[in-house]
C-alpha cells in the first residue's frame, strides 16, 4: 500500500483517539477509553508501517503536524473551542510547514 495512504490513516486513527479522549472524561466513560486505546493503538501501527518506506522526520512531522490542525478543526466545530486570527496564522504555517517538508525539500522520497 502506498505510504502516504498508510499515513493518512495513521492521521485519521490519532484524530480518533483524540476526540475519544476528550470525550473519555478521563477514562471515566468505557466507550471513549476504549475508542482512544484503539484509535492510538491504530494509530501507531500504520505509522510503523509507513515508516518501512518514508524517513522517520517525514512521517512524524507529517503525523504531528496534521493532527494538530485536524485537532484544532475538531475543537472548534465539534466541542465549540475558540480560534483567533493568531491561531489561524499558526494553523496555516504548520500547514505550509508540511508542504515543504513532503513536497518541495529533499527530505521526503519523492
Amino acid at each position: 500500500m502506498h505510504p502516504y495512504v498508510l499515513l493518512a490513516g495513521a492521521i485519521l486513527s490519532e484524530l480518533f483517539g483524540t476526540t475519544a479522549l476528550k470525550l473519555s472524561d478521563g477514562f471515566s466513560q468505557p466507550v471513549p477509553s476504549i475508542g482512544v486505546v484503539l484509535g492510538y493503538g491504530a494509530a501507531f501501527y500504520l505509522l510503523s508501517l509507513t515508516l518501512e518506506e518514508l524517513p522517520m522526520g517525514v512521517v512524524y512531522g507529517t503525523w504531528a503536524a496534521l493532527g494538530i490542525v485536524g485537532v484544532a478543526g475538531i475543537g472548534a466545530v465539534i466541542f465549540d473551542e475558540p480560534v483567533d486570527l493568531a491561531g489561524l496564522l499558526g494553523i496555516g504555517l504548520i500547514i505550509g510547514g508540511v508542504y515543504f517538508v513532503n513536497v518541495v525539500s529533499q527530505m521526503s522520497a519523492h
